[in-house]
């Protein structure tokens, strides 16, 4: 309804605005008699779809509202960014635990409805900027307040997708309406209009340009301020990117530190391991050799024809005992 009523009001006068619709006023309508003001404050208790749709009694209350809506999409932008900065704050900086926070869920439903501003910023603000329209769709702001304060009250929300299926479906539909119908309307007014109203008395250019429309001599002489704008909006977008890029470098920085720091510990285990083994094969070296000159001496002491005979058994124990030395220092080298 409100978005149809703008494609009226366009066609009729470029959006409502229009001088002397309070005069035409009759004098017993005591509410579209008061300042504008007192009119803010009685609609302030309205949502603002309803305000979208009161543009339709008169001129001077499309103006009330068209100025109220203007304000309530700067508001909601402005209470978005605070909600964000709030949830940010309380965020760990680390990306791999910020997944599991308690919080995950909000930042990604503050993440989309960014993104959905930016949209709505993008289709709309130019046009407003050049007082050529209001933001129309009130009822997607009433929908953006309604997920920011969901946010706000809730401890374990819904998943992004499921909380914003509505504020896509509304903000889609309300920005296609606009390019369609209303967009071409806009643009047919716009030479005529006050923005180009600085070159409607300059004298014509001779030579081949003398064909030029006044939209083109207009954005040949000075940029207009839907091009400022937009070049605005396009910086924002790339500082935002590389905002994005800075943080996962830093997130990469700091992983590659992390793998290095468990590097150089694994690095100070081996050695240490290293050590150890060196220490113990150095042991084993002395107890053999301690053991050789025991059993060395036991034979060259043994005497007699019983100790003649015991020695071949005594020799083959040491022999089996040297082995079983040698074997398990091969053993713990291979380790």
């Amino acid at each position: 309804m409100a978005a149809a009523a703008e494609e009226r009001m366009a066609e009729e006068g470029g959006g409502g605005h229009g001088d002397g619709g309070s005069s035409q006023l009759p004098q017993n309508n005591t509410l579209v008699a008061l300042p504008i003001v007192a009119i803010e404050n009685i609609l302030s208790f309205m949502s603002y779809d309803e305000i979208s749709q009161l543009r339709l009694v008169c001129k001077r209350m499309d103006l009330v509202c068209q100025r109220m809506l203007n304000q309530g999409f700067l508001k909601v932008e402005r209470y978005h960014n605070l909600c964000q900065k709030q949830v940010k704050a309380q965020l760990p900086r680390r990306e791999s635990e910020r997944r599991n926070h308690s919080l995950a869920r909000h930042a990604d439903i503050l993440a989309a409805v960014e993104t959905r501003l930016s949209l709505l910023n993008m289709t709309f603000m130019k046009y407003v900027d050049s007082n050529l329209c209001c933001f129309i769709p009130g009822k997607v702001i009433d929908e953006i307040y309604r997920v920011l304060r969901y946010v706000n009250s809730t401890r374990a929300p819904q998943r992004a997708h499921e909380v914003l299926q509505e504020l896509r479906d509304i903000s889609s539909m309300a920005m296609e309406y606009f390019d369609e119908k209303i967009v071409p309307i806009l643009k047919r007014k716009l030479p005529g209009s006050d923005v180009s109203g600085r070159l409607m008395g300059s004298p014509p250019v001779p030579g081949p340009s003398a064909a030029l429309t006044t939209m083109q001599l207009f954005s040949k002489q000075n940029p207009s301020r839907q091009e400022v704008t937009k070049l605005q909006q396009q910086v924002k977008t790339n500082g935002a990117g590389v905002t994005v890029l800075r943080r996962e470098i830093s997130e990469l920085r700091t992983k590659v530190q992390e793998q290095q720091k468990q590097l150089q510990d694994q690095d100070q285990k081996l050695l240490e391991q290293t050590q150890i083994i060196g220490e113990q094969n150095a042991r084993l070296a002395e107890l053999e050799r301690k053991l050789r000159e025991v059993m060395e001496s036991a034979v060259g002491n043994s005497s007699g024809s019983g100790q003649n005979e015991e020695s071949p058994r005594k020799r083959k124990k040491a022999t089996e005992a040297i082995d079983s030395l040698r074997k398990s220092k091969r053993l713990r080298n291979r380790k």
